[in-house]
Parts: C-alpha cells; sequence; structure tokens
C-alpha cells in the first residue's frame, strides 16, 4: 500500500497505516523496521509479510535514536526513533493522535535504551 509516497506492507493496510491487526481510529502509524528498512503498521504485519525474523532500532549497539523510524499515516511525517518516543501520542507537524497504547509494544520495536525514560 502507498501511503504519502511510501510503501507500507502487511495485511489489510489501509490509507492511514492501519492493519489487520489494529484498526481503531489512533492506529495511524508505521515503523520502518531496521532489517529491510521496510515499514509495516505493527510487529504481526512484519511477521506475516516478511522473509525473515524483525530486528528493533538500537539492538547491536546502534545509536538509532536519530533514525527515521515512523510513518504518521495521516500526514505523511517521518519521525525518528527518539521523536516518536517524546512525542507524547500525538503528531508533531499534523497533530494527530496516535494510540497510547503502543507504548506497550515499544520493546518490540525499540531497545529499551531508547524508549527506557519516555515511559
Amino acid at each position: 500500500m502507498d501511503v504519502h509516497r511510501h510503501t507500507v506492507r502487511g495485511v489489510d493496510v489501509g490509507p492511514e497505516t492501519r492493519c489487520r491487526h489494529y484498526d481503531s481510529e489512533l492506529d495511524v502509524i508505521a515503523i520502518r523496521f531496521p532489517c529491510c528498512e521496510t515499514f509495516y503498521p505493527c510487529y504481526e504485519c512484519h511477521l506475516a509479510a516478511a522473509d525473515h525474523e524483525p530486528e528493533r532500532w538500537g539492538d547491536g549497539g546502534r545509536d538509532d535514536a536519530e533514525a527515521d523510524a515512523v510513518l504518521c499515516g495521516v500526514c505523511g511525517t517521518v519521525l525518528t526513533v527518539a521523536e516518536y518516543v517524546d512525542c507524547e501520542d500525538r503528531c508533531p507537524d499534523c497533530g494527530a493522535e496516535f494510540n497510547p497504547g503502543c507504548r506497550r509494544h515499544y520493546d518490540r520495536y525499540f531497545a529499551e535504551e531508547l524508549f527506557g525514560t519516555a515511559e
């Protein structure tokens, strides 16, 4: 699915990055996985659509806080890991609300040192 000129892969991906697994009004982000540099709406979509295991930002000793990693499905802004973790569940560009429940799953996407102080 093309979302604001970015390819987002997954299961039943919609025009604002919602997928079969997460499709509430607030589920409007996709995360670029560092293993394949591809955006997916969620971890489960990566498991379903990719031919490899997912990797997290910050693993392997990399300092990925400034990596372009999160796509706002509403406006197309791409946020760094640090911007996303610190954005208080709202796109800093368009103001779209992000699902605050996603924080419970940060460990699937980011090494703890990238989000530990934001919780």
